[in-house]
């Protein structure tokens, strides 16, 4: 009789986890298979890797990878010599693009200006040790720090006063002067080269001309023979070149190559728009929450626009690592140290990139009352979580925007400190 109770036991257990994991996985259908996570209370968090040694997610699953290389391939051997016809692959910007960088652009410039003033108002914590961050005047008490000593201190944070560049986090890559020509930088060419913001980078790439980051400009689409880039408007405006110069009729804002003109004659009308900028900031609004719905708005602006940039514009990271290289290839300076390097001998893994990837939003454990207690480690799964722009922004009066009202779990209420153990 004993032996029977226990074996039904064994039985309705296994039977309720495997329902309980049926459960869980048929909720996330709906959702991006990059964003599932192991934990059901925070699915719209994007999921961290176990440990360093896993590597990230593919947005394209690897056999329809294989099929469209195969494909491409047998395009190839079938036609050696083609015209490239589909921007931004043949050279040329995308048309309709153009206005989406440009406003990409004076969204991240905004949202850097308005973090730099709501970081006086609100001040931001940051950990010592790891790189945890907390918006608010007191740090919470949840022991998640995994930094040197974390173990003596069972994972208690060691908070300092933090700055804007803490609450969001804008990786660097090669600047390309040349993204179809020679799409990817050296090993011996990385000191050479200016690094700098991915999501700068992608602005350039999709029509944003800077003057101190010089980028080539095409008018005509390039071939492509048996697989390799030949670019023939260069051959023609260098024959043009030397007729000019046997008659001495050399104009003088031409550079040598042809291709490199004064950033007032690419686009006048990017001064324009910067004076426009500086205009709206002077005066901008007076008090932090006119601030700060401005800074949400540059926020979501930004990120809405780069994802439809990255649809066209290619953007590479690592698999182990937190690189990033804004271009149709990956650049191959040797300089991996994530999990299994030495095998790759320093170079990337490279992969298809998220809006993660660009722009890293930190995400932050969402505080409901700025004037209580600080956050208690034993209710930690009553919290919410959101990027910590949005919780700067939303701690400064903004609304709160409903992409982000599931993920700070605004319809639970945390019980008190001593309410946690009567609570189920």
């Amino acid at each position: 009789m004993q032996r029977k109770i226990t074996s039904h036991y064994f039985l309705l257990n296994r039977l309720r986890s495997c329902f309980i994991r049926y459960h869980f996985f048929s909720s996330q259908n709906s959702l991006d298979p990059s964003v599932v996570t192991s934990d059901p209370i925070y699915a719209d968090i994007p999921k961290r890797r176990r440990d360093k040694g896993e590597r990230k997610p593919y947005q394209t699953p690897i056999n329809v990878l294989i099929r469209r290389a195969k494909l491409e391939k047998e395009a190839r051997k079938a036609n050696p010599c083609r015209m490239l016809e589909n921007p931004p692959g043949n050279g040329l910007l995308v048309p309709e693009l153009v206005e989406v960088a440009h406003s990409v652009y004076l969204a991240q410039q905004s949202l850097f200006t308005g973090l730099t003033k709501l970081v006086k108002v609100i001040p931001v914590q940051r950990c010592r040790c790891c790189s945890e961050v907390h918006i608010g005047h007191v740090g919470n008490e949840i022991r998640t720090c995994i930094g040197p000593g974390s173990g003596s201190r069972n994972g208690t944070h060691v908070w300092r006063r933090g700055g804007a560049h803490d609450v969001v986090f804008f990786p660097k890559c090669f600047h390309l002067y040349d993204r179809v020509g020679k799409p990817r930088v050296g090993h011996d060419e990385r000191r050479s080269v200016p690094r700098i913001p991915a999501i700068l980078e992608l602005c350039i790439q999709a029509g944003v001309d800077l003057g101190k980051y010089p980028t080539k400009r095409r008018t005509k689409p390039v071939y492509s023979i048996e697989g390799r880039i030949v670019d023939f408007e260069q051959a023609i405006e260098k024959y043009d070149m030397g007729k000019k110069l046997d008659l001495e009729v050399v104009e003088p804002l031409v550079v040598d190559s042809g291709f490199q003109t004064k950033f007032d004659e690419v686009s006048p009308n990017l001064k324009l728009e910067k004076d426009i900028c500086h205009m709206n900031e002077s005066n901008g609004p007076t008090n932090s929450r006119d601030l700060s719905i401005r800074t949400m708005e540059s926020w979501l602006e930004m990120i809405s626009g780069a994802k439809k940039i990255m649809e066209r514009y290619s953007v590479l990271t690592c698999g182990y690592c937190p690189e990033v290289q804004v271009g149709p290839k990956g650049h191959k300076v040797r300089l991996c140290k994530a999990t299994k390097h030495q095998a790759r001998d320093g170079q990337h893994a490279w992969q298809e990139a998220t809006i993660e990837d660009l722009v890293g939003p930190n995400y932050v454990w969402h505080v409901e009352d700025t004037n209580g207690p600080s956050l208690d480690n034993k209710s930690k799964r009553y919290y919410g979580k959101a990027p910590a722009v949005v919780e700067l922004c939303v701690q400064n009066g903004a609304p709160v925007p409903d992409q982000y009202r599931s993920m700070m779990r605004l319809d639970v209420v945390s019980p008190n400190r001593d309410e946690v153990d009567l609570v189920a």
